[in-house]
Parts: C-alpha cells; sequence; structure tokens
C-alpha cells in the first residue's frame, strides 16, 4: 500500500543501524580496531572503545543497547506482515521505540560535546540514522491517523 512507504524505507536504515551498532560492538569488545584517527574531535576509543567511562550503561555496552534498539525497530516495520491484528498498535509502537533510541542518542551525543569533548564517527552515523527513522515513524503515525 502507498500508506506503508514509510515502512519500506525504515528497513533498510535500520539494517545500516544494525550494522553500525555491530562495528561499534566489535570494537568496544576489542575484536576490531577503530576507524578513527583518534586525535581531536574524531576519536572514538575515548567515546566508545574499549574502557571508555561512557561506553557502558553499567556491564551492558552502548552499541548493544542499539543492536537491540536497531533490531526492535526493524522486527515492528515487519509486524503488519507478521500480525494484522496488532497492526493498530504499530504506528504506536514504532514511535515509541524510536523516540526512545533518539532521546537515548540525543543524552550520548551529548556526553559526546561536552563531558567527552570529542566524538565518534559511526556514533554519529547512528544519530543520523535514528533521527531519519524517528521522522519517518511519525509520519508513519500521522498518515494512519488521517486514514
Amino acid at each position: 500500500m502507498r500508506q506503508d512507504w514509510q515502512l519500506r524505507v525504515i528497513q533498510p536504515i535500520a539494517v545500516l543501524g544494525l550494522l553500525v551498532a555491530h562495528y561499534l560492538l566489535l570494537f568496544h569488545n576489542g575484536v576490531l580496531l577503530s576507524g578513527c584517527t583518534g586525535s581531536g574531535w574524531d576519536d572514538c576509543g575515548a567515546v566508545s572503545g574499549p574502557g571508555a567511562p561512557y561506553a557502558s550503561v553499567g556491564p551492558i555496552p552502548v552499541a548493544l543497547i542499539g543492536l537491540v534498539g536497531y533490531a526492535v525497530i526493524f522486527a515492528l516495520t515487519w509486524l503488519k506482515d507478521w500480525s494484522p491484528l496488532r497492526e493498530g498498535y504499530l504506528p504506536e509502537l514504532l514511535v515509541g521505540a524510536a523516540g526512545f533510541g533518539f532521546l537515548f542518542t540525543l543524552v550520548l551525543t551529548g556526553l559526546e560535546a561536552f563531558v567527552i569533548h570529542a566524538f565518534c564517527r559511526y556514533c554519529l552515523v547512528s544519530a543520523v540514522l535514528i533521527t531519519i527513522i524517528l521522522v519517518l515513524a511519525i509520519s508513519y503515525l500521522r498518515s494512519r491517523q488521517s486514514a
């Protein structure tokens, strides 16, 4: 249907988010090296590397939270196809998940800017992706309400 175009656009963006979050999780766990320069503002190690003070919420790596968040958003875009009975709640669930991800990312980006004084380019890419997803989810919610 034409009114569901937002879901079909969110799906590949969520897959990109999954890939970025997976990369960051591997970097956090020390499996991969960072693609960042490590100097000036571009310092992934200070932001999300092993031992970075704000790279975890308790014992849970922030990248794992992002990975699960993008997986939930991706799954929600398929919910309509899996379970038409829950279709009525889908727009609200999608906006809620994307909104939580956006607020979480906003806090993390604020920490980068005002506390750590360094940025991770992959974290910024993830921030852009979740922002786009939120805008599309709100658009989907509004289109469903007007239908």
